[in-house]
């Protein structure tokens, strides 16, 4: 797959997935606004495989999902 969507339509079509995003445009926050979906997949270690096999390199890494509550998140 590879296809420009916006953050909008990648969290519509790709519910509670992780995405591999080429080229990502990004706002002053370094959010995501839009860019290329090259891969995606509800378990992040094949988005992340997929990345080291592609070896592109500018890339962003996206989960659609909710992260609990509980979860630590490291930046």
């Amino acid at each position: 797959m590879s296809e420009v969507l916006t953050l909008a339509e990648m969290e519509d079509r790709f519910k509670s997935e992780w995405i591999l995003v080429e080229n990502p445009e990004t706002d002053d926050s370094l959010e995501i606004i839009r860019g290329n979906v090259i891969f995606h997949s509800p378990d992040r270690d094949a988005v992340y495989r997929k990345a080291i096999e592609l070896k592109l390199p500018n890339i962003a890494f996206l989960y659609t999902g909710k992260i609990p509550d509980d979860a630590a998140v490291i930046l």
